[in-house]
């Protein structure tokens, strides 16, 4: 009788860990998303489907932590999109929440930075939500299979780990990335409440 309580049990557990196994994999499932970019052009991971990865960064004008990590965000992007790796800049912060973020203020941004990839407007946070970015900037990195590789920050605080790069290395060699999510650091994502929310778009069906 003990035997079988404790083979009951093992069965009880091991069914817990696959469940939580395949919850904890279906968490890191990469929504889709369509957004408007500066180009004046609707930009979807469809788009990139021949790409080796999608580096998303999300990101916005203001946090003095994203403009820190503009210029390595460049310099990424000239080594490793040659190398069929396609960076996405999404700006997370409507202008309601906050002005320096409009989209009129992202094309500037991008024209003086001179952007090497599209920079694109979340207007809604549908897609900030869907995939969970908290601060500015914090970094998605999507697989052609839809899967999330690596989250987290560029690198270690402008030290080594070089955490972006490192996973865009073991993409490119076909290895797993080593260190899959680093904690990401910058300014918070300024989410409107479900109140502001439903007042902004109240006469709009965003389904």
């Amino acid at each position: 009788m003990f035997k079988k309580l404790i083979v009951v049990a093992a069965l009880i557990v091991g069914g817990l860990l696959v469940a939580a196994a395949a919850e904890t994999e279906e968490e890191r499932i990469a929504p889709d998303f369509e957004l408007f970019g500066v180009d004046y052009r609707y930009h979807s991971p469809a788009m990139y489907e021949g790409a080796e990865a999608l580096v998303l960064v999300f990101t916005c004008n203001h946090c003095p932590v994203s403009v820190r990590y503009e210029d390595p965000l460049i310099n990424l992007a000239n080594e490793y999109q040659p190398q069929g790796i396609q960076f996405l800049a999404i700006n997370t912060n409507p202008v309601d929440k906050v002005e320096a973020d409009g989209f009129p203020q992202m094309i500037q941004r991008a024209e003086e930075k001179g952007f090497p990839f599209p920079y694109l407007y979340d207007e809604t946070q549908k897609v900030s939500r869907a995939y969970g970015a908290t601060v500015t900037p914090h970094i998605f990195v999507r697989t052609p299979d839809d899967r999330i590789v690596y989250e987290g920050a560029v690198d270690n605080r402008g030290r080594e780990p070089n955490y972006l790069a490192d996973a865009l290395d073991d993409i490119l060699a076909g290895r797993e990335v080593r260190t899959p999510e680093s904690a990401q650091f910058g300014c918070t994502v300024k989410y409107r409440t479900e109140e502001e929310q439903e007042a902004r778009f109240n006469l709009f069906d965003l389904d």
